[in-house]
């Protein structure tokens, strides 16, 4: 098992960083694909058509996101935590993700950045 741990930078507010991860029509907006998705600790999300599915744990409003993502007969429970700071205009956005499985790590560690992360910091800087 490996853990992904990356922080990055957002040209928004923490308040909008949070709606991104939390709103399921900013998430459709951001990610192309329709989102399943509340702001309720306990409740099941599905992102990208159940390519991510999952458990919510926990929300602070703009500030973190707490979630287990499944993996299929995983025994150890995989955690995601991301963390939301100002940093002047921006925010930092830190995502841990612990107990991905070996044979997933490299394409869960790309989608974080690439489709995941990414795509929200494109949706902010659509010019770039």
């Amino acid at each position: 098992m490996k853990t992904f741990k990356k922080t990055f930078k957002i040209n928004a507010e923490p308040s909008d960083v949070y709606s991104a991860l939390t709103n399921p029509n900013t998430i459709e907006l951001w990610s192309g694909y329709h989102a399943v998705m509340q702001e309720e600790p306990g409740t099941e999300f599905s992102l990208w058509e159940g390519d991510i599915t999952g458990k919510n744990l926990e929300f602070v409003h703009d500030k973190k996101v707490a979630q287990e993502w499944y993996f299929d007969e995983q025994p150890d429970k995989s955690i995601v935590t991301i963390t939301i700071q100002p940093d002047k205009e921006d925010s930092l956005v830190t995502v841990e993700h612990t107990n991905i499985p070996d044979d997933d790590f490299a394409d869960i560690a790309e989608g974080w950045r690439e489709y995941y992360i990414g795509a929200i910091i494109s949706f902010f800087n659509p010019n770039f």
